[in-house]
């Protein structure tokens, strides 16, 4: 969906806003010397601390500070500098740094917005990770400031700048499986999904995912990224969004669900499941899309095609399809394809990169963003008040 189908049918603002939206405008401040970002990474635990190794390998890219309010993880996240960047507990004092031109946000899903918000007022270009923001307003509400501001903002869904992903998302809009009529996706682990809590005080702080007040849970840290990928390649939003979930497995003292079921009804017709579970990880990431002359799957780094046994196909490595596998299940062929890409997460912040430079929207935007954030939260609506939910 373009950036005008979206304020317009989210209803999200005015005319007046749309208009501030059909440009991004001149650079809100001049990039460092050499063409190079100098960038902070507010919020150093898994995800962040685990950025921060692939940031130091983008040519470009330079970590000059990093911020946690753990004192442990600043240290971890810190180390990974080189003990070069400068360390901050509060993110508004590493957003004074003048030498800072951007920030890649990792902390929490209830603190995304509010962090958000004071680095655009800051002047700050931004990677929020996924889920973009939590809650209607929140995201409604950073929708509007990105809107009005010259920052470039990136949303975290890395897939959505994977070579192989737009690849297949071409493939899939050229109708290479027909008419869709569904996707199946699941992330399904076999793990508790607990940190460890060196002080007992810290459960809250460290396992943040585990509780509603920080959290979006499973919807919002795993499902997402699926959601992400529907939405992107039927360009439209759900109409209709139905759930169940429980803490049926690991009754631990957790508040979000150990499993969830989503149900997705778009206006198109096409039907979508999001399933995660925690306890029973066969097939681990799979994204089944069902068409009319054949199937598509996807797994991280990896796709595949299978045609309807009606559907003549001549393979000689057109479009990237090539060879061919028998699937003991179905008993037919299975076509991977052939695309050379990075790793998702560090295309992500490739394009991030290039995206400031260039001054240009980045593919996943503060507009697919919100549209994901969205669902996600209607997604935990449908679940926690056991109830459909409308896209309004």
């Amino acid at each position: 969906m373009k950036r005008r189908e979206f304020i317009t049918k989210g209803g999200l603002a005015t005319s007046a806003v749309i208009a501030r939206t059909s440009s991004l405008g001149a650079f809100s401040k001049s990039i460092s010397t050499n063409n190079t970002i100098n960038i902070g990474v507010i919020g150093t635990g898994d995800r962040g601390g685990g950025l921060i190794p692939i940031l130091n390998e983008i040519e470009g890219i330079n970590v000059v500070a990093v911020c946690d309010t753990l004192p442990f993880r600043l240290e971890e996240g810190l180390s990974k500098t080189s003990n070069k960047a400068k360390a901050y507990t509060n993110h508004k004092k590493l957003l004074e740094n003048k030498n800072v031109d951007a920030v890649l946000i990792a902390t929490p899903l209830s603190s995304h917005s509010a962090i958000a918000n004071d680095a655009l007022d800051a002047d700050k270009h931004i990677y929020c990770e996924k889920t973009m923001a939590m809650g209607l307003d929140e995201i409604n509400g950073l929708v509007k400031k990105v809107s009005s501001s010259k920052s470039i903002f990136q949303t975290g869904h890395q897939y959505h700048s994977s070579k192989l992903y737009n690849h297949v998302v071409k493939l899939l809009k050229e109708g290479e499986i027909g008419e869709i009529t569904s996707f199946e996706c699941q992330w399904n682990r076999n793990w508790n999904w607990r940190r460890p809590v060196p002080d007992p005080k810290l459960e809250r702080a460290i396992n943040w995912r585990m509780y509603r007040e920080f959290s979006g849970g499973l919807a919002a840290e795993l499902c997402s990224h699926q959601i992400d990928f529907a939405n992107w390649v039927l360009e439209e939003n759900p109409k209709k969004i139905m759930g169940i979930g429980g803490i049926d497995y690991w009754k631990d003292g957790r508040e979000t669900f150990d499993n969830i079921h989503l149900l997705f009804d778009y206006p198109s017709g096409v039907k979508a499941t999001f399933t995660c579970l925690t306890s029973n990880s066969l097939d681990d990431y799979q994204i089944k899309v069902n068409g009319s002359k054949g199937t598509l799957f996807l797994d991280y780094i990896k796709a595949w095609i299978s045609y309807e046994p009606n559907v003549k196909k001549e393979f000689i490595e057109v479009d990237g399809v090539s060879g061919a596998t028998s699937n003991p299940n179905s008993q037919r062929q299975i076509y991977p394809l052939k695309v050379s890409h990075l790793d998702p997460s560090k295309q992500a912040l490739v394009d991030f990169r290039d995206a400031i430079l260039d001054n240009k929207q980045p593919i996943s935007n503060v507009f697919t963003g919100a549209n994901t954030a969205k669902a996600v939260q209607l997604s935990l609506d449908a679940m926690y008040n056991d109830s459909i939910q409308y896209w309004k």
